[in-house]
């Protein structure tokens, strides 16, 4: 896709200012996805309440980054916003550790049910969230050292596209990692094929797939963060909003598939750069496009997992 789109665009340092845009803003959606794609992947759920971790997330980075205005200097700076995310993570984790118990738990094996009981949680999880940080939006603006560009000859690579990129990347090595190379991914895995048969060995499966949904939820609290700074605010809305987007990508990457995921959020930013900068009208419905197209091709997407 980077290699067709730069004949037409013709600006080398053009084109390489809008791939990295690209690259960062799909590991943004990536970071996103992934939950949803780790608890679809390995537990057969279809969670459409994603969004509201994802909206939870960014809200309490703007409550943590504003108590942490004061820092100065670049390390404090960057501290904030670590701190923020880790923020993020660890309260819509433990969130997402009472959604899959009171909500999700009674719809397992139940699709239909699962998609009506979870798009109601994420309706009443955002009236929450307009509770505490009322209905408005609320800036989450770059610090300081996040803010400006990187010159790399013509091109200006932002900078806090280079830290996206670099989380982005760290977050798919690690679910990459575990689920292939760990124990526990090995566990979960084997309980996926056979459940009864795991349990037998005494493992207790439940409780590795409660961790996954938590897993899952913090995933969506850390892409919430990241995708709140790229906006630079934040609206109760938010989570709903990304969801479209979120959907399109595990659909064009493939339904449970972790690569899948990954490649299509990288198609989805690119596309999205490219074509708002040659044809801006085309960009409104650009990512539904290219998943009308791949579906077209292949139909259960570019990297389907076998027993989908």
């Amino acid at each position: 896709m980077a290699l067709i789109a730069l004949p037409l665009i013709g600006s080398g340092s053009t084109w390489l200012t809008l791939t990295v845009a690209g690259l960062a803003m799909g590991l943004i959606v990536f970071i996103t996805a992934s939950g949803l794609t780790l608890v679809f992947g390995l537990m057969d759920v279809l969670n459409f309440g994603h969004g509201v971790f994802i909206a939870l997330g960014a809200f309490v980075a703007t409550s943590v980054m504003g108590a942490t205005a004061g820092w100065t200097g670049g390390a404090g700076q960057l501290g904030g916003v670590f701190l923020a995310m880790l923020a993020a993570m660890a309260t819509a984790g433990a969130i997402g550790w009472a959604f899959e118990r009171v909500i999700v738990r009674p719809v397992y094996g139940l699709h239909l049910k699962q998609i009506l009981i979870t798009m109601g949680g994420m309706i009443v999880g955002e009236e929450i969230i307009k509770v505490i940080w009322g209905p408005g939006q609320i800036p989450l603006p770059l610090p300081e050292v996040l803010r400006g560009s990187y010159l790399i000859g013509d091109a200006a690579i932002g900078k806090y596209r280079v830290l996206a990129m670099v989380i982005g990347l760290v977050v798919f090595a690690a679910l990459v990692f575990t689920l292939n190379r760990t124990k526990i991914g090995l566990l979960i895995r084997a309980g996926v094929q056979d459940r009864e048969m795991v349990e037998s060995l005494g493992y207790r499966i439940r409780r590795l797939f409660v961790g996954v949904f938590v897993a899952g939820s913090a995933l969506a609290g850390l892409g919430g963060v990241m995708w709140g700074l790229f906006q630079q605010n934040v609206i109760p809305q938010l989570g709903g909003q990304v969801n479209v987007l979120i959907f399109i990508v595990i659909i064009i990457g493939g339904l449970g598939s972790t690569l899948g995921c990954f490649v299509g959020a990288l198609m989805v930013g690119l596309l999205a750069n490219y074509t708002g900068y040659l044809a801006p009208k085309v960009a409104l419905f650009s990512n539904i496009g290219l998943m009308v197209a791949i579906l077209l091709w292949r139909p259960q997407g570019l990297y389907p997992v076998t027993n989908r």
